[in-house]
């Protein structure tokens, strides 16, 4: 039971952090693309695979932690519904580019966030 609490907890942080996040980010950059979205996601890509590494392989954390923090604080943080939604609004008001920009730039940023935290948590501890 307190690994749902753990993970319901980290979720409640991390929704109310990508909130915020996102809140900074279009006030600074506007709203004609989702770059709000867009950050959280890389940012919480890599942040999933630099604590891949530190939580599973690197130290001894309880299960709660780890769950509390990659299934509930991470997956609160990062939004793949959002994404999808920003999607489809772009292609539905016509900004066809935008749109396609946005879902390359998703996957293949995102991906490389989180290659790049396991090689920075591997590196960084002398594991590779």
């Amino acid at each position: 039971m307190h690994h749902y609490l753990a993970i319901a907890l980290g979720g409640a942080l991390g929704s109310v952090l990508r909130f915020a996040m996102n809140e900074a980010v279009s006030a600074r950059f506007g709203r004609a693309f989702p770059w709000g979205t867009l950050s959280i996601n890389v940012i919480g890509s890599f942040l999933i695979g630099l604590l891949a590494v530190l939580l599973v392989e690197r130290w001894d954390v309880s299960p709660a932690v780890r769950l509390g923090l990659m299934v509930g604080v991470l997956g609160g943080f990062t939004t793949f519904s959002s994404f999808s939604l920003e999607v489809v609004n772009l292609v539905q008001n016509g900004a066809l580019l935008r749109a396609t920009l946005y879902v390359l730039a998703s996957v293949s940023v995102c991906v490389l966030a989180a290659a790049a935290g396991i090689y920075l948590a591997r590196t960084s501890l002398g594991m590779s």
